[in-house]
Order: structure tokens, then C-alpha cells, then sequence
């Protein structure tokens, strides 16, 4: 940890700064979680122990809750599920992942002690639990979360006082970070890291977190000076201005006073009308077509919900036919619209009609994001698999080698994802070059090679706020 050192931020309390210049790409420091749990959902699905999702786990025998790769992974496991094993067995039911977590973290505390590793930069003490700031609806859960605890927490471990269990609470549910499975494209457990804990807010960030094989990586997202606070947004940066403020003042308990949300930077691009040859449209238009998408958005999602693919296609095409020759192509109802038609487009094997609106979408994102956020290089790797699927092999090919440029900032060459785009890059790349020397014989070779090799179904697609996205986990 020597990369970083604490400081008082004005007006944020506590926060890190960087102890010498850092680049884009750079890892400023790794963390392994204090204790992490698989979400309540996924815990038949996916390993507790190296948090890969299998289709074949293996069951504790004792318990019958946790599950595991192997044996290998079990062992591995054990450490932090022997107590969790002989308390679930001896409270008859399996407990909530938010009283599993504080639990872990507690037995965690109870045999290392407050600090943990020798780079663990604070205990958990001194972290802020907001507790004071919550609501009343949020206190009732609290409360009986706390109750449920009580009840969970076996008698023959350390006895902690309401005041600590708390504060443990307090802490994940302002502080959990969302883990990851092995290809870094679904959120499957929540854990508590303790340095990454104190890296504040901006919407304009100049790092990001990743999480690569077990531990978070801090990364720049471009220069960092020395003496320079390192930042993360706890937030997509595509909602407007008011709206990043209220989601951070209502999950987090600050009011941002960011650049960006002070000055409602590209508040005015995200809400922006279509300028066509110098005319744009009035400002009713622009309105009544944004109400009008917004009606259309929760009609998609209702259809969505039902996974009623036809009918989400028949809902956007409608809604595109209407705004689309008046909202500029950087609204952000637009682009959702765009995003959601190219995902079930895809799904449905639609191919280029699902490439067309990925790559709106893209040219869109970069008007708004920075150049190198994650979800824009996600993004991007989506719409050039997408042309690729298409049979369009040099857009595709330019839109993953985008994809790639971007994630080796944010995730750097050994993740999972970044692998998997190298190998997509070099594919392309040597398709590209055969559909430059003769277009014929690249398109039949390519048809006899689909017909050999059927394409499979694409994943069911998810909403947009999954995945990457939300990367700071809130308990629900």
C-alpha cells in the first residue's frame, strides 16, 4: 500500500491520495475481501469459495447449504465456512446473505484480530455506518436483521454488544462491494474490503475497481499526480445530474458537489433534441418525446419481466419510429431503447438489425462517457461481437479492437474478459484480412462453417442496471 496515503478530503472526511504518479492502466493497489458470502439467490449456483458459477456443485454434506466446485475448493473453503457450517445446522434455517456476511466478518475479527494484513489501511471501527442517517423503513430492516442475527449467532462464539453487530451492519449496507463471477459479467456475492472503503465518490472519477481472480484492483483511468485524491463513481455517470445526486444521497448519505454535478456537465447532451442541417426542434417537441419514451421504457421493462421478447421489439420499433427523428442521438431514453432492441435483437437472432442499434448506441456512449469507463468498452465488445455475428467483420473488428484498447485500462491483460477480447481480436483480425483478399470466399466459407457449427441461443438478456453497472452493492 505504499501507492496510496490517507488524508482528510474537504468536505468528504477520510480518503486516499496517490503516493506517486500513476498512468492509465496502472494498478494502484489489490485487496482480498475481510469476507465475502454468495448472494441468497445464487447460492445453489454458484461456488462459495472461488465464486464460479458451475452446473455441477457439490453440496456440504453438513449443512446442505454451502456448495463447491470440488474438493479442492471446499478445503479452500473451510476456513471461513466451519463456524457459518455449525451455525446454520444449529439454527435450523439458512440466514439472510447480509447476517451471513456480518457473521463472517465477525468470526473473521474475533481470530485475526482489527487488522487483519499487514496492508490493511483501517479497521473497521473507524468506517463511517450512517446508521444516524438512515430512514425509518430502512431502520425497521435494520432492526430485524439485528433480531435474526441475534438469534444466528451461535453461543459458543466471542459475545459482541448490539452497538458492535450494528455497526457491522451499518458498514456493509453503505460499504459492501459487489463480487463478481469468473468472467467478470454477473454480480454473485457481496464482500467487505477495507481500503476500498476509503476511496471517495466523484462522478467524474479518475480510477476504477475491477474485480480480477479473488481481490479488487484499484486501476487509473488515466494520469494521476502525486498528491492527487483518488476517486471512483458509486454511480452510472449516465443519469442526469439530479439523479446521481438523489441515488447518492439516499444509498450513500452525501450530497455530491462533484464538477460534474455542480456544473450539470452533459446534463444538457443526455436530454438534447436532433439538430438536422441547423434546425432543432422545439423545446415542446423535445419534451413530448421524452415523456413519451419514458411511458414506452416501463412498458418494455413490464414486457421484458414476462420475457415477452416480441412484444419489447414491437414496444422500442414503435417508440424509435416516433422519437427518433427528434431526440438527438445522445438522450439517454434513446439509448436505452437502442441498447434494450440490440440486446433481445441478439437474443433473438436477429443479427443486423441488433448490430445497427448496438452501434448507435456506442456512438452515442462516447459522447457521454469517459473515454475509458467500463461500461463503455462493455459496450462496445457487445456491439462488435454483434457485427461480427452479422457477418459485418470490419466494423466488428473495429468496435472489439475499441473494446480492447478500453479494457486494458480498466481491467487490465490478465482478466478474464480482456483474454477472452484478445482471442476475439486476433479471430477477427485474420478474418478481416481473408474478407479483404477475396469478399466471396470469406462470406462462403463463413456460411459453411455457421452450418457445420450451428450458432447457439445468446443469453437471455438482463436489465441494464445489472452487471457491471452496479458495482457498489446496496442491500435491497
Amino acid at each position: 500500500m505504499e501507492n496510496v496515503a490517507i488524508f482528510n478530503s474537504p468536505g468528504k472526511g477520510r480518503g486516499l491520495k496517490a503516493a506517486k504518479e500513476f498512468w492509465a492502466g496502472d494498478v494502484i493497489f489489490s485487496e482480498a475481501s475481510l469476507a465475502a458470502v454468495v448472494f441468497d439467490s445464487l447460492a445453489n449456483r454458484i461456488c462459495h469459495s472461488c465464486f464460479r458459477r458451475q452446473d455441477k456443485l457439490q453440496k456440504c454434506g453438513q449443512c446442505k447449504f454451502a456448495h463447491y466446485c470440488d474438493r479442492t475448493c471446499q478445503r479452500a473453503g473451510w476456513g471461513e465456512h466451519k463456524q457459518e457450517c455449525s451455525a446454520i445446522k444449529a439454527f435450523g434455517k439458512v440466514p439472510n446473505e447480509n447476517i451471513r456476511l456480518v457473521a463472517r466478518i465477525l468470526w473473521r475479527l474475533d481470530k485475526d484480530g482489527s487488522i487483519v494484513s499487514d496492508t490493511q489501511l483501517t479497521t473497521l471501527e473507524e468506517l463511517e455506518d450512517h446508521i444516524t442517517d438512515m430512514q425509518e423503513d430502512e431502520l425497521k430492516e435494520f432492526k430485524v436483521d439485528i433480531h435474526n442475527f441475534l438469534d444466528y449467532w451461535p453461543r459458543n462464539s466471542k459475545q459482541h454488544t448490539v452497538e458492535v453487530i450494528s455497526h457491522m451492519f451499518g458498514l456493509i449496507n453503505c460499504n459492501g462491494f459487489t463480487v463478481s463471477d469468473q468472467r467478470g459479467l454477473q454480480a454473485v456475492g457481496v464482500g467487505l474490503f477495507p481500503n476500498l472503503c476509503l476511496v471517495n465518490h466523484n462522478c467524474w472519477p479518475n480510477c476504477t475497481v475491477i474485480l480480477n481472480h479473488g481481490k479488487i484492483e484499484l486501476r487509473s483511468l488515466g494520469k494521476i499526480e502525486e498528491g492527487e485524491e483518488l476517486t471512483v463513481s458509486y454511480v452510472d455517470y449516465i443519469n442526469l445530474s439530479d439523479e446521481r445526486r438523489r441515488l447518492l444521497k439516499t444509498q450513500y448519505f452525501f450530497d455530491c458537489t462533484c464538477e460534474h454535478c455542480t456544473n450539470r456537465i452533459k446534463d444538457d447532451l443526455k436530454m438534447a433534441g436532433r439538430e438536422v442541417e441547423g434546425v432543432k426542434p422545439s423545446e415542446e417537441q423535445v419534451k413530448e418525446a421524452t415523456d413519451y419514451c419514458f411511458e414506452m421504457l416501463d412498458k418494455m421493462d413490464k414486457a421484458r419481466i414476462n420475457c415477452d421478447y416480441h412484444e419489447v421489439v414491437k414496444i422500442c420499433r414503435e417508440c424509435i419510429e416516433k422519437v427518433e427523428p427528434i431526440l438527438a442521438d445522445s438522450h439517454i431514453y434513446l439509448l436505452r431503447i437502442w441498447s434494450t432492441l440490440s440486446e433481445v435483437q441478439a437474443y433473438l437472432q436477429y443479427f443486423d438489425d441488433a448490430a445497427e442499434y448496438a452501434r448507435k448506441m456506442v456512438e452515442g456512449y462516447m459522447k457521454i462517457y469517459h473515454p475509458n469507463n467500463a461500461v463503455l468498452g462493455m459496450a462496445a465488445m457487445r456491439a462488435g461481437v454483434t457485427h461480427w455475428q452479422a457477418g459485418q467483420i470490419e466494423t466488428g473488428h473495429g468496435m472489439i479492437c475499441k473494446a480492447y484498447a478500453i479494457l486494458m485500462v480498466t481491467h487490465g491483460p490478465t482478466h478474464p474478459i480482456t483474454k477472452d477480447l484478445e482471442a476475439m481480436r486476433m479471430q477477427t483480425e485474420m478474418e478481416l484480412r481473408m474478407f479483404k483478399q477475396n469478399e466471396y470466399v470469406y462470406h462462403s466459407m463463413r456460411e459453411a462453417a455457421l452450418k457445420n457449427k450451428p450458432m447457439t441461443m445468446m443469453h437471455e438478456p438482463k436489465s441494464v442496471e445489472e452487471g457491471i453497472k452496479n458495482l457498489f452493492h446496496r442491500r435491497k
